[in-house]
């Protein structure tokens, strides 16, 4: 009888100890650590004065302090304000706990360019971000004979407004023909001269012709103020030829007319390729093209033309003069 009232009083002892004192001591809480802080620094290589010319690559180089494995950085060029590109790229160990990055642009437009890099906070470091770098773009000469991508770049452009002036990238005696056209349609010297300021409109789009008959369907202009054949399709230039329309004394005839007639090679009067759209008036090369207004009242192309001109006229087409 002793020995049970011994044990439930026992018992009761230990259902009357508290939940708290019976839980097992929790672990204190690990202090939480901090995240180094970063520092982004970028710097824009192969600049001159500022400026790069145009299809150049311009490297960025730049660090990441202090060195976490794993990391990348978010580098941004932009032109003119706008985004062109972004591009993540990794941040590779270099000296003194120094993180290196790498990346680059091709300039393929005029205008101002600016690069700016980040870095996003990770568990292993913080984040960054550096203020835009900038540059401009300059434009070079080019000269007859040169071949470069800079000129077949600059062919490109003038064919986007209808100055076609072939394939390759070499400054040929068609690209001259297709830089006086430009120079006339724009009341420029009429040379043959490509200088900075011309390339540089060219890539940005400036100079085209402005077609006076859009809505004639396929047809021929020349205004003889601009000295120059221009062919539209669709209500675009898509070829635009020097001439030498009459000279004052025989000019040449204003008004809608068609073309009616071919004549292909040379005939009696040294006319080459003819394609005649009233009377004797025609569009023909010839040995003489000045930059001027000498002709006997036809249009004269360059011979070296005439003959992709003859090609790309029809029977019936429209030509406009005025």
């Amino acid at each position: 009888m002793i020995r049970r009232l011994a044990l439930a009083v026992g018992a009761a002892a230990l259902l009357a100890v508290p939940a708290t004192a019976a839980a097992a001591p929790k672990d204190k809480a690990q202090p939480k650590q901090e995240v180094p802080k970063a520092t982004v620094t970028i710097d824009v290589q192969h600049l001159h004065g500022g400026q790069a010319q145009i299809l150049d690559t311009v490297p960025v180089t730049g660090t990441l302090k202090p060195f976490a494995p794993g990391q990348h950085v978010e580098v941004t060029f932009y032109r003119n304000g706008k985004e062109v590109v972004k591009r993540q790229v990794a941040v590779q160990q270099g000296p003194d706990e120094t993180g290196t990055f790498e990346a680059s642009v091709v300039v393929k437009e005029g205008g101002k360019y600016a690069v700016s890099a980040h870095h996003d906070a990770t568990a292993a470091l913080g984040s960054d971000s550096t203020v835009r770098k900038s540059w401009t773009v300059s434009f070079p000469k080019l000269n007859r004979g040169e071949c470069s991508p800079v000129v077949g770049a600059f062919k490109s452009h003038l064919a986007k407004m209808g100055y076609v002036s072939g394939g390759g990238k070499c400054f040929t005696a068609r690209l001259g023909r297709e830089v006086l056209a430009y120079r006339k349609v724009n009341d420029m010297d009429r040379t043959k001269k490509a200088g900075p300021g011309l390339v540089k409109s060219v890539f940005e789009g400036k100079g085209g012709y402005h077609v006076k008959y859009p809505d004639a369907g396929e047809h021929a202009e020349v205004p003889i103020d601009k000295q120059v054949l221009v062919l539209v399709k669709k209500g675009k230039p898509f070829a635009i030829y020097p001439v030498s329309t009459g000279k004052p004394s025989t000019p040449t005839i204003t008004g809608h007319y068609y073309f009616y007639r071919q004549e292909p090679g040379y005939n009696s009067e040294g006319m080459y390729y003819s394609f005649y759209w009233h009377n004797g008036y025609a569009v023909h090369g010839y040995a003489e093209v000045p930059n001027y207004a000498a002709s006997h009242g036809c249009v004269r192309t360059f011979i070296a033309d005439q003959p992709r001109i003859y090609e790309q006229l029809h029977y019936g087409e429209s030509i406009f003069v005025w």
